[in-house]
């Protein structure tokens, strides 16, 4: 994707080709087992298991590291400034389209600022940087990725000023928040600083794709935003058709996998204040029901809910513990 973003032929090496299309790779792995856990046709909840996270920010992290480099590589004969705004303006309408499509087709969780957004603002962002020492650009990716974890206020909880990374997580599909994620393309920036001037007539810049396989991942890693449109589409009608022709069904519904871990803290906490055990067993329980009667649950869970719903959580809690 991050190609869409450089403002000018700069020259293409196409290393960097090969490792956007090595990440596209790990993408539609990370995608196709997203759609099977939705599908559940795995027993594997994709959202929610840890290694799986960890996949995907790796994932996110490399396309941002990438429209970093990928920046400052088409900057280094000079900046086109009508190309650089025709690659913007498409990723940003690639971005509105995935709104629009996410809306519609899951309206609870639409995205609203994931990987494409990012990447049409940190682009704009990214801009002044251009013009900066590395050892400046460097250090802002510092403090663009440690600011999150130093930096809070009730302002940030706003939905408005949800996509700044400050807030409580919103309940999206895909969330690339810019704290701390603009910390990726700088750092991608800084990386360039370094490499490209000890690039002339080294092996890496002078590489070509000379085998199938690298051929066929030079070629995504050029035309990745198209790729990033068309594979999710691709992959949900085949396991659609392939559910029709087996005649196999959507599966179980998972356990729920919070359940555990939410009565167990809220029972510690209970009994803790001085509360029978009995008793935190039965309120604790309660709110669980209640949250999800709320549809609360899943923000809940995920350390996400607005002060209004903290509100509204706490209320909950308050009418199980007055239950007799």
């Amino acid at each position: 994707m991050s190609e869409q973003a450089n403002p000018s032929a700069g020259g293409r090496i196409e290393l960097v080709d090969l490792a956007r299309g090595i990440a596209l790779l790990a993408m539609f792995v990370y995608h196709f087992a997203y759609d099977l856990s939705y599908f559940r046709l795995i027993r594997v909840d994709v959202v929610i298991d840890p290694a799986w996270r960890a996949f995907a920010r790796l994932i996110a992290g490399s396309f941002l590291a990438i429209v970093g480099f990928s920046l400052v590589l088409a900057t280094r004969k000079g900046f086109d400034r009508g190309n650089y705004l025709r690659r913007v303006a498409l990723i940003a309408c690639a971005a509105v389209l995935v709104t629009c499509a996410t809306w519609f087709a899951l309206p609870d969780v639409f995205i609203f600022f994931g990987i494409l957004h990012h990447i049409a603002l940190a682009s704009v962002l990214a801009l002044p940087f251009l013009f900066l020492p590395t050892l400046v650009v460097a250090i802002a990716a510092v403090i663009v990725f440690a600011l999150p974890f130093i930096l809070g206020h009730d302002v940030f909880t706003q939905d408005w000023l949800a996509f700044l990374g400050f807030g409580p997580w919103p309940l999206t599909a895909d969330f690339v928040p810019v704290f701390p994620w603009f910390g990726c393309v700088l750092a991608g920036m800084a990386l360039a600083r370094i490499i490209l001037p000890r690039a002339q007539g080294s092996f890496w810049a002078s590489w070509r794709a000379t085998s199938a396989p690298t051929k066929l991942l030079v070629l995504g890693g050029r035309n990745s935003l198209f790729v990033y449109l068309v594979h999710q589409p691709l992959f949900i009608g085949a396991l659609f058709l392939f559910m029709q022709a087996t005649g196999q069904m959507a599966g179980p519904k998972l356990p729920d996998a919070e359940a555990a871990p939410f009565l167990t803290s809220c029972q510690r906490s209970c009994t803790a204040a001085g509360t029978p055990r009995e008793i935190c067993e039965r309120v604790c329980s309660c709110s669980m029901d209640g949250l999800k009667q709320a549809n609360l649950w899943v923000k809940a869970t995920a350390d996400a809910l607005s002060p209004a719903e903290i509100e509204r959580a706490r209320e909950i809690g308050q009418a199980c513990a007055r239950q007799p």
